[in-house]
């Protein structure tokens, strides 16, 4: 696959921060990331997973829900001038909260114009050792529905939600043109030696399996430090169509992930490798049952 389509670029950027210690001290420091990769031409700008704070599953604590907010509220009130001052799309996730007793893990989207273009409620929700999700978060109800931006159409996941292919490929066919996971995920202290390297390397590989089987640019910010028994592995990076790291951070450093995404390179893709032409849609309806008994 040598053809190349010069054509409509975006530039897309991924924040990998560590918890600053507070809502404003976060709000502060995502700005200050926000503010370089702008200036280095970024037009899409992902934050990380529940970015206004520490991760808060690690326990079923009451006290977390302290950390929730409205959509809007007061991050995507100051996110909102942030965009439209830079001209920029940033991908703002959240814990929300919706109602009394009603919390989510959602991504605010808000366009360059500083107008949210639209919100994506986390719909895979796990309960696991230290992700204790299921006791914070209601399951998403707005689907994989991708959110038009000024840039791009942006099919956006949550963390948990990277795992599934059933996911990606409804992004894509709503006509997503970059994938997008804000993450935190990291290793358990006692695990890290002897599983460490293959968790890490099965996250990457899934979600490089997404774009190769989409066709479809993708980025996955993840967050970095560590957070009582979890150490967060950043190595947030960005994926070709093709399914290559063309662009991914280390494993501690704060940093801005950035490369330029030719959207006309999907087709490319797409012609070469005809996987949405040859999907069988006549033979998978078992795929909306929980097993084939």
């Amino acid at each position: 696959m040598k053809d190349q389509i010069v054509g409509r670029n975006v530039r897309l950027s991924l924040v990998q921060m560590r918890d600053a210690g507070s809502v404003s001290a976060n709000i502060a420091a995502a700005t200050k990331w926000i503010e370089e990769a702008a200036g280095d031409g970024g037009q899409v700008i992902c934050l990380q997973e529940l970015f206004t704070g520490p991760y808060p599953c690690q326990s079923e604590d009451h006290c977390m829900f302290d950390l929730a907010e409205s959509i809007p509220g007061p991050s995507t009130n100051e996110l909102s001038k942030i965009a439209a001052q830079h001209d920029v799309v940033i991908v703002a996730p959240l814990f929300e909260r919706r109602a009394p007793g009603l919390y989510h893990n959602t991504v605010a989207v808000i366009d360059a114009d500083g107008s949210i273009a639209g919100i994506y409620r986390k719909m895979h929700i796990p309960d696991d050792p230290l992700f204790y999700e299921k006791f914070y978060f209601t399951p998403g109800d707005l689907g994989f529905t991708p959110i038009q931006t000024r840039y791009a159409k942006l099919g956006v996941g949550i963390c948990w939600d990277q795992w599934y292919p059933e996911a990606a490929r409804l992004f894509a066919l709503a006509g997503a043109e970059i994938l997008l996971y804000p993450t935190a995920i990291g290793w358990i202290d006692e695990e890290k030696d002897e599983f460490g390297s293959g968790q890490q390397d099965a996250w990457q590989t899934s979600m490089r399996a997404h774009s190769i089987a989409n066709g479809l640019w993708l980025g996955a910010a993840n967050r970095v430090g560590i957070e009582g028994r979890l150490e967060f592995w950043g190595t947030s990076f960005i994926t070709s169509p093709r399914g290559e790291v063309v662009a991914q951070a280390g494993t501690s450093e704060e940093c801005v992930v950035t490369t330029d995404c030719q959207i006309d390179d999907i087709d490319v893709v797409r012609t070469h490798w005809p996987f949405l032409r040859d999907r069988r849609i006549d033979a998978y309806e078992g795929l909306t049952k929980r097993y084939l008994d």
